[in-house]
């Protein structure tokens, strides 16, 4: 995915209120740009790091800036909540997730369960349907590759009950799929933060007994561009932090 003006530089202020953040530009100015990410970004909201913005392609748009970028231990971290369903789909598309390769059609935004959408919907008529819901991931406490992604940030009853309508799914005979995307090049683990949300961690555990699957790929962010580019280990059995 090709970021499609350049981004622009700046420091971050405060991030505020969820979709609020102050950002100081090289002129000096500051100006509050849209941050589309509902979650507590814990550990990708640090005052003075640099950060880039996308300038809003409409003119007339109340925030002219969206957050894109922010570096975190000299790593760029994608915290666009927005993206990771295009990027997920776009690299099925192109064959680059193996789990998810063969199937003849790739529907977005489907309704299914009870008045929910998943994110992206497989289809083949060799196959059962494939049910793909994709989380964004960003945690990540501590510097180095020893220290794991992490996922979810905050409590999500959300995502706890998606888990729950992928697992009716499977017990009615299709496939469900959880793709945990890392919008940070520096992890090669992930694990599931049991402390923040013993819910949600519960949750999982179920679900994946219950034949559910679950994914989890890392990305290259630069301020050209996002592309997915390998695959993490999945540490499952254990909380990151007990």
């Amino acid at each position: 995915m090709k970021f499609e003006t350049p981004l622009i530089e700046g420091v971050l202020v405060n991030r505020y209120k969820r979709f609020f953040a102050d950002v100081r530009l090289p002129s000096g100015e500051i100006v509050t740009a849209h941050c589309a990410n509902s979650g507590s970004m814990l550990s990708c909201k640090e005052p003075g790091a640099r950060v880039w913005l996308s300038p809003a392609s409409n003119p007339e748009r109340k925030l002219r800036y969206t957050w894109e970028i922010i570096e975190v231990f000299g790593t760029l971290v994608g915290i666009n909540t927005g993206h990771p369903n295009r990027l997920v789909a776009e690299a099925i598309a192109a064959g680059e997730i193996k789990e998810l390769s063969g199937y003849a059609s790739l529907k977005r935004e489907q309704k299914y369960g009870k008045n929910s959408r998943i994110d992206v919907l497989l289809e083949d008529p060799e196959r059962p349907p494939c049910y793909v819901e994709v989380k964004n991931v960003t945690l990540k406490r501590a510097a180095g590759e020893a220290h794991p992604a992490e996922f979810p940030d905050s409590v999500t009853e959300r995502g706890a009950k998606h888990l729950i309508e992928m697992t009716d799914m499977v017990r009615a005979g299709a496939r469900a799929v959880m793709v945990y995307l890392v919008q940070r090049g520096d992890c090669r683990v992930f694990k599931v933060a049991g402390d923040i949300d013993p819910a949600y961690a519960k949750a999982l555990k179920t679900a994946m007994a219950a034949g559910v699957e679950a994914v989890c790929y890392g990305c290259d962010v630069s301020p050209d561009g996002i592309t997915i580019a390998r695959p993490l280990t999945l540490d499952l059995h254990s909380s990151a932090h007990k």
